[in-house]
């Protein structure tokens, strides 16, 4: 069965050239122009979404609006698309649950290709039964549990995104070892992401956000000034 792909925006040239392009690439598209209908299409269980496409700057809802609403009854994969270059946006976005974020002007192969990528990140296959992988422990009191996706800060859960939480996997499970922009987005992004390696730092920033991580002094993320970032914290241990 194909994936069904949701788009939400105003303008609807921008609609049905995204429509074109995803239902080239054998996706199934359904489209919205305000954040209300947006919504009775998401919750629409007899027509259920794989991914929406979520334009921030909508008529009626604003898109963080809606992305909030979202997340209160489903989690559904959402990419935020803004028109705006300010990262206040993103950090905001991905803060509420975003799971990637596009910034306009932008390539409809591009949208393809993310949202191929944002899929294959959030519909992995469930582990083997009888499979678990070990929590991880660090000083700091902190534990980051892959199968519940559960991350604890001195007995305090915090909320992270699919892709932030996949993040802060990738950089733990080599403490201390420098990884690039460009490794980390081969790594977590996969090997044929489309786009501004920028985006780590975007989630990075957000990653230190939910986590309480001083960026000007970070206790967890560690940057290196010209290369890129590590994970700060020692094993704990056994």
């Amino acid at each position: 069965m194909a994936r069904r792909v949701l788009i939400v925006d105003d303008e609807p040239p921008i609609r049905t050239v995204l429509s074109a392009y995803l239902e080239a690439d054998g996706f199934d598209v359904v489209q919205a122009g305000t954040g209300a209908d947006a919504l009775k299409r998401v919750l629409d269980v007899s027509e259920p979404v794989d991914l929406v496409l979520l334009d921030v700057g909508l008529p009626d809802l604003n898109g963080i609006e809606v992305l909030t609403m979202i997340r209160a009854k489903s989690e559904v994969p959402v990419i935020l698309v803004t028109a705006r270059s300010e990262e206040v946006d993103k950090l905001v976005g991905l803060s509420v649950g975003a799971d990637d974020y596009i910034t306009k002007p932008f390539s409809p192969r591009e949208v393809v290709a993310r949202v191929n990528t944002v899929l294959r990140r959030t519909q992995r296959p469930a582990a083997d039964e009888g499979t678990v992988d070990p929590v991880l422990r660090f000083s700091g009191d902190l534990s980051i549990d892959p199968d519940r996706r559960e991350v604890l800060v001195a007995g305090a859960s915090k909320e992270l995104s699919a892709l932030d939480f996949d993040l802060l996997w990738a950089l733990a499970n080599a403490p201390g070892r420098v990884f690039s922009r460009a490794q980390l987005l081969e790594k977590v992004w996969g090997y044929d992401f489309y786009g501004d390696d920028r985006v780590v730092d975007v989630h990075i920033r957000s990653l230190r956000s939910s986590l309480g991580d001083d960026a000007t002094n970070p206790a967890i993320v560690g940057t290196v000034r010209g290369v890129g970032y590590k994970f700060l914290p020692r094993t704990e241990e056994a």
